[in-house]
């Protein structure tokens, strides 16, 4: 479960503090899904770094399974994050070095061993249609199978937490089309929690439920 509960975060400006959240509150259960809409510079990225422990909160709690990361050392923190928070973000991320097999391993290179890691990534690549592709770099992907590779590599840990930022914003309408499918796919398959932050009312069409951030508030939307 996610508990979010009086979340507020502030930053200093040479003008005074700027309140990006006031008083964000939700609660996921196991197997939710819910997406995160609102206009630019509202706040929806910041709380899905809140959320996934990238940044800190100025006030309020975030607990993920009854544990507070941003109550945790800071390594602990980081195994925190490794093993239950899966990320994947408007930029793959990918490295363009490594192949997409290796690219999905990399978070395995942290943290506790998993001696069945390999045939996890094969598994996951299989899922979201790059069996064939796992010797293939980067550079050699279209950009829709960039964000399926990406996708794969936040679920490696089997995350209790699955957080996507605009996890469509730079593909076209096709590819747009094939990670919806595929994370809807993944919520049937996964018992993690699903958030998605995102200006795609397409997308977020998508989810059982549905949020919008405005002015640092956050409000149901369903329907």
């Amino acid at each position: 479960m996610l508990e979010v509960t009086d979340l507020h975060k502030s930053y200093e400006t040479a003008a005074g503090p700027l309140a990006v959240l006031r008083g964000v509150s939700l609660r996921l259960e196991a197997g939710n899904a819910a997406a995160i809409m609102g206009p630019s510079g509202c706040g929806k990225s910041t709380l899905l770094h809140i959320l996934g422990a990238l940044d800190t909160p100025s006030s309020g709690s975030v607990k993920l399974a009854g544990i507070d990361p941003h109550a945790l050392p800071e390594r602990d923190q980081a195994l925190f994050r490794n093993a239950r928070v899966g990320f994947v973000f408007q930029d793959h991320s990918l490295l363009p070095q490594l192949t997409v097999l290796e690219n999905v391993l990399t978070p395995v290179l942290v943290g506790r061993h998993d001696p069945d890691a390999t045939a996890h990534a094969r598994q996951l690549l299989q899922a979201v249609g790059l069996g064939a592709r796992l010797d293939h770099r980067p550079g050699e992907l279209s950009g829709g199978e960039k964000q399926r590779t990406a996708i794969a590599r936040a679920l490696i840990r089997r995350p209790a937490l699955l957080l996507c930022d605009e996890p469509t914003g730079n593909l076209d309408r096709r590819s747009a089309e094939t990670v919806a499918e595929l994370l809807e796919q993944l919520r049937r398959d996964e018992r993690h929690i699903q958030i998605v932050v995102t200006h795609s009312s397409e997308l977020a069409g998508r989810f059982p439920i549905r949020y919008r951030l405005d002015d640092g508030v956050l409000c149901d939307s369903a329907g």
